[in-house]
């Protein structure tokens, strides 16, 4: 029996020490039935987020409540937190005026008037609403919102996400930056905290929240996209931050916050070719909305420098034909008959090259730097003239006010 036996013995005992040769020498990848495997680790809880009447100037500025700098060291798997903190303070705005309507020119006709009796056949008016959002930013019942969504109305009415309902009277408006400053009447208002957007990065998430096509109270989410947006023709004052979060009409006036639900900016407008969201959405930056808002409330108005120019970009053509070697300035393009630039001599042709020592080096730059400077203060020029090289000095003028210009008709001159 041994020698039927013995021929299989000794495969079975090379096999067998081969594998135990192979699991000794490569423990890693050979399954070991006598390995236990330790126990997966614990994903660590995510912790929850912490979480300004009439147009009289000389009041006092609003209370603003202003939220801690954002924490972006682990992002949160959601952000009900945020948009409980913010949405409650996100209101919805209904304005309405009345327009006159065309009507045939018969229709002032004595004879023709009589066989309609009065009928609607001779109305000559008509109404016209518009649905909008806005933000409450004080206890006082202040809420900032754009321009263009109240303007020219003669009834704006406010609806809380709470389901209370009221009309809102004007504090101001300023149309180079589209934004105004309501005030409601009401109790217990949620008010919405403000962050630094001078903290705010690209790639921070961003919640909109306003009332889209009047649907209701909406969120949406993206990212920063980008910061310092301007020529864009939109405003005279342009500092956009813009966002991939959807934004659509009726969202105007509405929030733009961070992940803490702090107010990063004013949801504004969108680049669309079809007039839905296309993923770049522009909203006011929340440090210039409180700014406008503080001067709207105080003064009644906003107060900006004025040197009374028109301004254009200087190109490297231009440039070689003024006989400077690089494109250093603007060109003075127009001047304000009686303006403080006319009062000191600036003229047509003549090209800017620094402002109280600053280089100028970009047309709408330079005119938001001179928008900063008190009126009434003393301003040294540095200008070339024929291709000769002047200082002068200017008082800087206070900016007229342009009321309910539509954006196409907005100065842009310093």
């Amino acid at each position: 029996m041994h020698r039927y036996v013995l021929p299989y013995l000794w495969p079975i005992l090379t096999g067998v020490l081969l594998a135990a040769l192979l699991l000794f020498a490569f423990p890693d990848t050979l399954p070991n039935p006598f390995k236990s495997e330790p126990p997966a680790p614990l994903q660590a809880p995510v912790s929850p987020l912490v979480n300004i009447s009439d147009p009289v100037s000389n009041r006092p500025a609003p209370e603003i409540r202003q939220a801690a700098p954002l924490s972006r060291n682990q992002g949160p798997a959601s952000y009900s937190n945020a948009v409980n903190q913010a949405a409650p303070a996100v209101v919805n705005i209904y304005s309405s005026r009345i327009v006159e309507r065309d009507q045939h020119p018969l229709m002032s006709d004595p004879f023709f008037q009589q066989f309609f009796n009065g009928d609607d056949a001779t109305t000559h008016q008509r109404m016209l609403s518009s649905l909008g959002s806005g933000v409450i930013v004080s206890h006082d019942g202040y809420v900032l919102t754009n321009h263009h969504v109240i303007n020219g109305a003669d009834e704006i009415q406010v609806a809380l996400r709470d389901g209370r309902e009221t009309l809102a009277e004007v504090v101001g408006t300023d149309p180079e930056s589209d934004l105004a400053v309501l005030r409601i009447s009401l109790d217990d208002l949620p008010v919405i905290e403000m962050t630094d957007s001078a903290d705010v990065a690209v790639g921070d998430v961003a919640l909109a929240i306003g009332n889209p096509f009047g649907v209701g109270q909406t969120v949406t989410m993206g990212i920063i996209s980008a910061t310092g947006r301007s020529h864009l023709g939109l405003n005279a004052y342009e500092d956009f931050i813009q966002t991939d979060a959807a934004i659509n009409p009726g969202n105007s006036g509405g929030a733009l916050v961070n992940p803490d639900g702090a107010l990063v900016g004013i949801n504004t407008a969108i680049f669309s070719r079809s007039g839905g969201s296309q993923g770049i959405g522009f909203a006011i930056p929340a440090n210039l909305a409180h700014s406008i808002l503080d001067e709207l409330v105080t003064q009644g108005r906003v107060i900006r420098g004025w040197l009374g120019i028109e301004a254009q970009a200087l190109s490297r053509e231009l440039a070689a034909s003024f006989g400077l070697r690089t494109p250093q300035g603007v060109i003075v393009a127009g001047v304000v008959s009686g303006g403080p630039a006319d009062r000191a001599g600036l003229e047509p042709g003549d090209i800017l090259l620094s402002i109280n020592g600053q280089a100028v080096l970009d047309a709408r730059a330079t005119m938001t730097n001179i928008a900063s400077i008190p009126p009434g203060t003393s301003l040294p020029l540095t200008i070339v003239r024929s291709g000769e090289r002047m200082d002068i000095t200017l008082d800087v003028g206070e900016r007229p006010i342009i009321n309910n210009a539509p954006a196409g008709e907005r100065p842009s001159g310093s």
